[in-house]
């Protein structure tokens, strides 16, 4: 089996409720559903450690195509193949294949913002919330760039739509978790998204997974991005 664990490398649980759980890493205490089955736990925080490389990798970025950007975010060393750090780097993607599309967002502010929102998904949403963190991430995209707020007319709509087709194409799909499927399928379905509804034209590429060997829940063939369906 894959490791998980960023302490011992072993599997990782999910629990029925909250418990409170001591961060192996920092040792911050709050409650968790999830843990390793040895009992460790890391927190959020420590678990996209280094992530704040986002902001500096898009603004060098000149591609059109958020895959591409993705799948540079998904080689770094803060990105594991499970994790929160998915929940900002699929709507960092996207603002950035936007701004480079012509879209007219002021990007290191769009990206700030970005990261301050994703990560306060947290690790788990997709099982517990109903709501894919990568499929959140999309919808904050279009949040972001339609300058959506809770007292928005057509703004607000948006940001629901996009989220609601991301999250709709997560559960087309099924389960269980795979970071990497979902945001590959939030940020396709956003390509689209953005192109019919602010015409902008980003770019995309068919996708085929690389991660499946990692995945110790990978659902193989299931997946439309398994090689054996390319």
């Amino acid at each position: 089996m894959k490791e998980e664990c960023l302490i011992c490398k072993a599997l990782l649980e999910y629990l029925e409720a909250d418990e409170v759980m001591e961060c192996a890493i920092c040792h911050r205490k709050e409650n968790s559903k999830a843990r390793c089955v040895e009992g460790h736990y890391v927190c959020n925080e420590c678990h996209t450690a280094g992530m704040d490389a986002i902001i500096g990798m898009c603004l060098k970025e000149t591609s059109k195509n958020p895959v591409e950007i993705l799948e540079k975010m998904m080689a770094q060393p803060f990105c594991h193949m499970h994790g929160p750090e998915h929940h900002v780097m699929a709507g960092s993607a996207l603002l950035t294949a936007y701004k480079n599309a012509g879209g007219d967002i002021a990007l290191p502010q769009a990206l700030a913002e970005m990261v301050s929102r994703g990560k306060s998904v947290p690790g788990g949403a997709c099982g517990f919330w109903g709501a894919c963190g990568a499929g959140i991430s999309a919808g904050m995209s279009v949040s972001i760039i339609s300058k959506s707020t809770p007292l928005a007319v057509e703004p607000f709509a948006l940001s629901h739509r996009m989220t609601s087709k991301a999250l709709g194409e997560i559960g087309a799909v099924g389960g269980p978790r795979c970071c990497k499927r979902n945001s590959y399928l939030s940020v396709l379905a956003a390509v689209d998204f953005v192109r019919e509804h602010l015409g902008i034209g980003m770019e995309k590429t068919e996708i085929v997974c690389g991660y499946s060997a990692q995945n110790n829940q990978c659902i193989g063939k299931r997946c439309p991005f398994a090689r054996v369906n390319h």
